[in-house]
């Protein structure tokens, strides 16, 4: 979802802002990005399952790209009497695969807490001390 939401506001949007100033237009502009994010995925997809790559080596921005192309330049729009299911899209994201991912050495880690060098200057007492507690309990008749 993460990964979503940065395609959508970094190569979508190109880091602005939305142009609507008021809910419904808002909500349509959203829409809007929600459903060409989700078409630009499923040309992807559609194309790395037809010739069995893997999606993670398909460039958005590629996708992206090629799919502003076609439709400011018009290309393609009208059929031959061949249909090409890979498509436009599909041919440009797959003449430039990325790497493939390598191969995770180890398990993931969660970090660690600052280190005990960090703060050289304030003096902070690491050792662990023992501590006794005791609790009263207090009835509500105080008794003679």
């Amino acid at each position: 979802m993460e990964s979503a939401y940065f395609e959508i506001k970094k190569s979508m949007l190109g880091r602005r802002a939305l142009r609507s100033r008021t809910w419904p237009g808002i909500a349509q502009e959203i829409y809007t990005l929600l459903t060409a994010y989700q078409v630009i995925r499923i040309a992807i997809a559609d194309a790395t399952q037809a010739t069995g790559t893997d999606p993670d080596r398909c460039s958005f921005s590629i996708a992206l790209n090629t799919a502003r192309d076609q439709i400011v330049q018009a290309q393609g729009v009208i059929a031959d009497t061949v249909i090409d299911l890979v498509g436009a899209i599909g041919h440009a994201v797959l003449g430039t695969l990325m790497p493939a991912r390598r191969i995770r050495l180890g398990p993931r880690a969660v970090k660690r807490p600052l280190s005990r060098y960090a703060y050289k200057s304030i003096k902070v007492d690491r050792h662990t001390y023992k501590a006794t507690i005791s609790i009263d309990i207090l009835t509500s008749d105080p008794g003679p």
